[in-house]
């Protein structure tokens, strides 16, 4: 319903802040890897925001990138995790090391974000993988789309996104997709 705010920054109060469009001001909550890029009070801002409607509140997030909001979309897609436990996570992780943390499924850097568990980090990195995780190992490895081709044969094939990025670091930068496909499998077979 709301998808982007532009205004004057009128109060910030983390993670809240008010953003006064032609004097109507909405208070909107952030994760603080918005917040601390935000610019002064009484300066222009623009937010892209998700709107959540419940029962008892109508409640605004705003974040500074389209890669924020749609990591936070993801994230509350999963059955426990609430938009203020997605904030949490987006607080503590940016989307970068949270798509690195899902490629490499690395629990313990998740259980380190306030009010998340063992078992809820490991929920998140099962119901993300392939939708985080997958498409900056794919990037990260060297952007070429023969190495992306590989990736995805490697994950077909049955290896996980840390066996996958692991065997495109051994590979040649200008390899091609077969020839990178047959010494990523004889890498990952020793």
């Amino acid at each position: 319903m709301i998808g982007k705010l532009t205004g004057i920054l009128s109060d910030k109060n983390p993670p809240q802040v008010i953003v006064d469009c032609n004097g109507v001001g909405y208070e909107v909550q952030v994760p603080m890897s918005t917040f601390y890029n935000l610019p002064a009070s009484a300066q222009r801002v623009t937010l892209l925001t998700h709107f959540v409607v419940r029962e008892d509140a109508q409640i605004l997030y705003g974040f500074a990138t389209h890669a924020e909001r749609e990591a936070f979309r993801e994230l509350i897609k999963i059955t426990g995790v609430g938009p203020r436990m997605a904030l949490a996570v987006l607080s503590g992780l940016s989307v970068a090391e949270l798509a690195q943390t899902v490629t490499l499924q690395d629990s313990a850097r998740l259980t380190k974000v306030p009010g998340i568990g063992k078992k809820t980090a490991e929920r998140l990195l099962l119901e993300l993988k392939g939708k985080l995780g997958a498409d900056i190992g794919a990037v990260g490895a060297s952007g070429s789309p023969a190495q992306s081709d590989i990736q995805q044969a490697l994950l077909a094939l049955g290896y996980n996104d840390k066996e996958a990025a692991l065997a495109l670091k051994a590979l040649p930068a200008e390899v091609g997709v077969s020839e990178g496909i047959k010494l990523a499998l004889k890498a990952l077979a020793r």
